[in-house]
């Protein structure tokens, strides 16, 4: 196959190339328990549908800095309780058509799709930080406080939707899995991270993962080019690009995953330029629990023919089993 990337052998043993803050760990801990501060004050809205088999909602609840958060929620007319799929959208983008979410319900599976602040959605960015604001949510944030980074903001929100969906009468609390493409991926990981009920898990190419690593490769293009214009703008002589990584690491998926305890089912393709295999492998070799990764060897950052069969029978087990 064509080779971009290091070999595959060393791409199963990679452990990642960002630094770790020493207190990242206390950072999170100190994320959830700010959560466990927030009133979520769910509310579902009902949406017209000709389903005939499911009902759609649009789902709004409260996340950090009491940003009003928006989703999409279809669940089974039929029955209960049910298993619960929690969907994230890629960079810039929303939560999609009803249409898509349907399947789901057909099968007896409720799904949320969340709608990530200040992207294509209706989510609230409260916004409130100091420095750039001129584009790019990786680098929202850097020039502040830590806690201050947009991504620690959505990736709470994340695990707070998880907790929303948790809590819904016709919801089985035991059969919830998460679930996400490219930045969806990266959130999917999050979530499962940061919300330790969730018990499947599948991403596909994460994003979000191993900035150091993108950066070295001379891939901050596309997806990550806002580290590139953070070092022009901010650092150009990269007197503090050690404090920048290091900063970007409280943020970065990888350092996440030894949370994860959920069953994992990841994609990735070997020949992504845009999330490069090396950050996703970084990711998935850190995680402990029971795991699988399918490789696509000649694609990129695209459709991966037959993946989203896979992950459909991968959360369809919940119909028939309880984990």
């Amino acid at each position: 196959m064509p080779v971009f990337e290091m070999p595959l052998e060393q791409l199963r043993s990679y452990s990642g190339r960002n630094p770790r803050p020493a207190d990242f760990d206390a950072y999170w801990d100190r994320g959830i328990r700010e959560l466990d501060s927030i009133d979520p004050r769910p509310e579902l809205v009902a949406h017209p549908s000709p389903a005939r088999f499911a009902e759609c909602f649009d789902l709004w609840f409260t996340g950090v800095g009491d940003a009003r958060i928006h989703g999409k929620y279809v669940r089974p007319r039929a029955g209960g309780p049910h298993p619960a799929l929690l969907e994230f959208h890629g960079y810039s983008a929303n939560a999609g058509d009803w249409f898509d979410m349907l399947p789901w319900a057909a099968q007896g599976i409720a799904v949320a799709v969340m709608e990530a602040r200040g992207q294509g959605g209706l989510s609230e960015d409260v916004g409130g930080v100091k420095g750039t604001t001129l584009r790019g949510h990786i680098v929202r944030g850097l020039g502040d406080h830590p806690d201050k980074l947009l991504f620690r903001q959505i990736f709470l929100d994340a695990a707070q939707m998880a907790r929303v969906v948790l809590t819904l009468p016709e919801v089985d609390p035991r059969r919830i899995a998460s679930a996400g493409a490219s930045q969806g991926g990266g959130l999917a990981i999050a979530c499962a991270a940061l919300e330790p009920r969730i018990v499947r898990t599948a991403p596909v190419f994460p994003f979000l993962c191993d900035y150091q690593r993108v950066y070295e490769m001379d891939l901050a293009i596309e997806a990550y080019e806002e580290l590139s214009y953070y070092f022009k703008r901010f650092d150009p002589t990269h007197q503090v690009e050690t404090e920048i990584f290091t900063r970007l690491g409280y943020i970065d998926v990888q350092h996440l995953a030894h949370r994860i305890q959920a069953r994992v089912l990841m994609a990735t393709a070997l020949m992504d330029t845009v999330c490069p295999p090396s950050s996703q492998f970084a990711v998935y070799n850190k995680i402990n629990s029971p795991k699988e990764m399918v490789l696509y060897p000649d694609f990129g950052h695209e459709g991966l023919p037959g993946h989203s069969d896979r992950v459909f029978a991968f959360v369809s087990e919940f119909v028939t089993q309880k984990r």
